[in-house]
């Protein structure tokens, strides 16, 4: 153990996650008593856990790091930042998914299995034991699968069921995973397990944490269990898509760099090697497949292939540079409202799919049209955004903890990325096309575009106060 540390069964503790669990809970049971055209206070009554529980989190910061449950769960900077990245991307994904849910008959649902699946996520942020990580797992997968196909169209219902399948796959390899690590490393808690694996057998642990990480990268979208996410972005309503492909990446990749920072000796097993080649892949993949992409939310889909990339050249560095645990969460942060920004344009343009559809946005909606601007500069890592920050902060961390080549290879990938970005902002500042029809830019409503506007002026403004923020995301894991 380290620093002042307490092993205790306080459920004050665990406040911002009683919170979410409370919302879910008693909206589900608000929601069967009122009538559809008042299901928007189950909204309200999530929104005020979200920011009850950013308060609380905001309490929780200002006390010392601790361990509760036992050895299982982790209170310290890196939960408190899962934490408030998750919530403050439920607000936002609270706010863009009024227009296409409101009134709806299934609106309660689709809160309620956003607020599950939000604690999943962090609860795999502060997981400390392998046990929890795997419950966490669950709890953060099971409420996107249904939230997948929450409409019931047909393409909604086959992405729900390639996620449900892909991820009951790959949750199968993490359990076996979790049992091989327990076996060879005597404890699934993850201080006593980084001792067991110091002598344990390097091939059996070597199987073990790729099984368990093959589940995690199923989570985050990386490379190889990325199969889902092209599929699932595009088929599903664009709230939802900005939820699957936003949420669950802030806890899975702090979940990946706790486990291999705090319980997997890189003596023993060379795991920054692996991480780095699934970075180096993941970014690479994520941009070539991008480049050919006509669709804007399958155009989305390929850029979080690659943005989880970028993320993990951080995870490969843990523990052999100083900046990698604040690049990490300041990265999650920017990426996390900038891609819901991005996600709030498509849903207030629900008929224009294409890139093609957006020639002419600039003049119907020049204020939606700078913030798209905006959040896509601000994925390409432009300055000043957080995106930008998090990206520099991210390479720097790179070269420090001897992965050169690597913070080389995000560089050019960075650039490349530049020409798909730029095929999509083109044609909205073209003269618009005569012979398209005029619904393709009718807008769902104002609540969208109110997202689209608060997350491109968050995306600057966290940009810009990156030396005021970063310093606060530092502090070691607690273990």
């Amino acid at each position: 153990m380290t620093g002042m540390q307490m092993m205790n069964e306080n459920p004050g503790a665990l406040v911002p996650e009683l919170l979410l669990l409370g919302g879910a809970v008693f909206g589900l049971l608000l929601g069967a008593w009122l009538p559809r055209h008042r299901q928007w206070l189950v909204r309200l009554l999530a929104a005020v856990a979200a920011l009850a529980g950013l308060a609380a989190t905001a309490a929780a910061a200002t006390r010392p790091d601790e361990i509760v449950f036992g050895t299982s769960y982790a209170v310290d900077t890196l939960t408190h930042a899962t934490r408030a990245i998750v919530l403050v991307a439920v607000l936002v994904a609270l706010a863009l998914s009024v227009d296409a849910t409101a009134g709806h008959r299934r609106e309660t649902e689709f809160v309620v299995l956003l607020q599950l699946g939000a604690l999943g996520t962090v609860l795999l942020g502060g997981a400390n034991d392998l046990l929890l990580l795997f419950a966490a797992f669950l709890l953060a997968s099971i409420p996107f699968y249904a939230l997948a196909g929450w409409d019931k169209r047909a393409l909604s219902t086959e992405a729900a069921m390639k996620y449900y399948l892909s991820g009951a796959f790959l949750g199968v390899a993490m359990l076996t995973g979790t049992a091989i690590l327990y076996g060879v490393g005597r404890s699934t808690a993850y201080g006593p397990l980084r001792e067991g694996l110091a002598v344990a057998p390097v091939a059996a642990a070597g199987v073990g944490l790729v099984a368990v990480l093959a589940g995690l990268l199923f989570k985050v979208g990386a490379v190889p269990g990325h199969f889902w996410v092209p599929d699932v972005t595009d088929g599903t309503p664009a709230p939802v898509a900005a939820i699957v492909t936003t949420i669950p990446k802030i806890g899975g990749l702090v979940a990946i760099y706790r486990l291999l920072l705090v319980a997997v000796p890189a003596d023993a097993l060379d795991w920054p090697l692996l991480v780095a080649v699934l970075a180096a892949v993941s970014m690479t993949l994520g941009n070539l497949a991008a480049f050919f992409q006509t669709t804007v939310q399958r155009l989305l889909a390929y850029s979080t292939i690659s943005q989880v990339g970028y993320l993990l050249v951080v995870v490969a560095v843990a523990g052999r540079a100083e900046l990698a645990q604040p690049a990490l969460l300041f990265y999650l942060a920017g990426y996390a409202i900038t891609n819901l920004g991005a996600f709030a344009v498509v849903a207030e343009l629900p008929h224009a799919r294409r890139l093609e559809d957006y020639r002419g946005m600039a003049r119907r909606h020049p204020g939606l049209a700078v913030a798209l601007a905006v959040c896509l500069f601000g994925l390409i890592g432009t300055p000043p955004t957080a995106v930008f920050v998090g990206k520099l902060t991210a390479f720097t961390a790179a070269v420090d903890g001897g992965f050169a080549w690597l913070a080389v290879l995000a560089i050019v990938n960075t650039v490349a990325s530049v020409f798909y970005y730029l095929r999509w902002i083109a044609p909205v500042f073209r003269r618009a096309d005569e012979s398209a029809p005029a619904s393709l830019l009718e807008p769902a409503g104002m609540w969208s575009a109110i997202g689209a506007y608060v997350c491109a002026g968050l995306t600057v403004l966290l940009g810009v106060l990156a030396g005021v923020v970063l310093p606060l995301l530092e502090g070691p894991p607690t273990s």
